[in-house]
């Protein structure tokens, strides 16, 4: 009985460590500022890209832009619309968010690189730092082997 109390408690205490640690609450923030973000993007598209776009295109609708196909099997409902307009919207969507993504890790790696070449430069400079150490220690370590040779050199006389 006490091994199965002792075991759920650290089971208790690792889901605490890992339900307050810093990842699950940045994961969560990520997944609601991902969600406005591709709110935002999609109302870019589908408000200020494609109608421009569809005017240079000669006045076409992308959210309107679809496919009629006649109900052959029930002829009394109406026809089958495919709506390819606004699936080019969705995958301009898909474009400009993989891009920004990809922007966002790009300055994200180059952070990283930066704080890497400052690690090894503290490294470095640490290392000089040990070297220059050792190179004191074995100055005071010869001065104290040339004193106590000089002391023996009198006694001997």
């Amino acid at each position: 009985m006490a091994r199965a109390k002792q075991c759920c408690f650290n089971f208790c205490k690792d889901f605490k460590a890992f339900a307050t640690r810093g990842n699950i609450l940045d994961l969560a923030i990520g997944i609601v500022i991902g969600t406005a973000f591709t709110n935002v993007i999609q109302s870019i598209v589908d408000d200020i890209i494609t109608p421009p776009l569809g005017l240079v295109l000669g006045g076409v609708d992308f959210a309107n832009l679809t496919i009629k196909m006649k109900n052959f099997v029930y002829k009394d409902q109406p026809p089958v619309v495919i709506r390819y307009g606004k699936f080019i919207q969705s995958v301009i969507t898909l474009l400009i968010v993989a891009m920004a993504l990809f922007c966002v890790m790009k300055g994200i790696n180059q952070l990283y690189k930066v704080a890497a070449k400052k690690k090894e430069k503290m490294k470095t400079a640490a290392g000089l730092e040990a070297s220059e150490e050792v190179k004191i220690l074995r100055e005071i370590r010869d001065l104290l082997a040339h004193q106590s040779s000089m002391q023996l050199m009198p006694d001997q006389l």
